[in-house]
C-alpha cells in the first residue's frame, strides 16, 4: 500500500482502510469476466426494480461497454466478485458518454470547451456482500475515482437516483446539475451530478484517505495514460461531431 495511506482522521476511515486490505480492483478483459460483471449488474438492477426481466440475464450496453474509452471495473472481496462499475472517458466533443443520451444540454458544452470528463455508471453490488459490508459502496466507486486522477479529469460525472444524491454530494462533492430525468432502459429517473475533480480532490482524500492510490495501481487498471488517451482520441476523430449529427 502507498505510504500516503497509513493513517486516517476518523474511525470510519480507519475501518475502511483495513477493509481495503481485502479488496482487489480489476478491469474485466476476458469474455467470462465481462459476462460476470453484466450478470451482477442485471441482478442488482432487477432486485431494485430498475428494469424488466431479460431472457439473457445480463445488463449490457454495446455502445458504452464496448467503446474504446470504456473500462468495466470489478471489485473483489477476499477473491470473490462483490461489485462493478463502468468508467467512460470523454476528452473532446465526439466522446461516447452515457450521459450524452440523457443530459446533452449539460454535457455537450463541457466537451466543446475541451474539458476532460470521467463518467461512472452501472454501479452494482452483490446483495449478500452489500449487507455484510457497509463500506462496499465506497470501494466499488474507488476505481472511478482512480480513473479521474489517472486521466487528470477536470470533471467527474455520475447519474444517481434521487435517494442517492446526498451520498454523492457528501463523498465526491458533486453538484446536482438537473432534476432527475428518464433514463433509457430503466424504470427510475436519474439526476446528473458533476464535480470539479481537480478542485475537490485534496478535500476528498483528506476526508477519505482510502481513495488515495499509487501510480502503479492506476496504471495496472487503466494502462499508460498517453497510450490510452491517444487511442480514445483517435477513435473519437473517426466519429461524426455534434454539429454533423444535428444536421443529419
Amino acid at each position: 500500500m502507498d505510504a500516503r495511506i497509513v493513517s486516517s482522521p476518523t474511525r470510519f476511515s480507519d475501518r475502511v482502510l483495513r477493509f481495503l486490505e481485502r479488496v482487489e480492483h480489476r478491469v474485466a478483459r476476458s469474455g467470462s469476466e465481462r459476462e460476470a460483471a453484466f450478470r451482477l449488474r442485471y441482478d442488482a438492477y432487477l432486485r431494485n426494480g430498475l428494469l424488466a426481466p431479460r431472457a439473457d440475464g445480463q445488463l449490457y450496453d454495446q455502445r458504452y461497454d464496448d467503446a474504446p474509452n470504456a473500462w468495466i471495473t470489478m471489485t473483489f472481496i477476499d477473491g470473490e466478485l462483490a461489485g462493478t462499475t463502468r468508467v467512460n472517458l470523454g476528452a473532446d466533443e465526439n466522446a461516447i458518454l452515457p450521459s450524452l443520451s440523457v443530459y446533452p444540454d449539460l454535457i455537450e458544452p463541457q466537451l466543446r470547451e475541451g474539458r476532460v470528463i470521467v463518467e461512472f455508471t452501472r454501479l452494482a453490488a452483490r446483495l449478500d456482500f452489500s449487507s455484510a459490508y457497509p463500506e462496499l459502496a465506497y470501494m466499488i466507486m474507488r476505481p472511478a475515482y482512480l480513473a479521474a486522477e489517472h486521466f487528470d479529469a477536470e470533471i467527474a460525472i455520475a447519474s444517481p437516483r434521487a435517494e442517492h444524491v446526498a451520498f454523492y454530494r457528501r463523498v465526491f462533492r458533486g453538484v446536482q446539475w438537473c432534476e432527475p430525468r428518464d433514463y433509457p432502459g430503466l424504470t427510475a429517473k436519474f439526476a446528473c451530478m458533476g464535480a470539479d475533480f481537480r478542485a475537490m480532490q485534496h478535500g476528498i482524500e483528506a476526508r477519505y484517505p482510502f481513495y488515495r492510490s499509487t501510480t502503479a495501481e492506476r496504471e495496472a487498471l487503466f494502462g499508460a495514460f498517453g497510450a490510452v488517451a491517444d487511442a480514445a482520441s483517435s477513435a473519437a476523430r473517426a466519429r461524426p461531431s455534434f454539429e454533423t449529427l444535428a444536421t443529419a
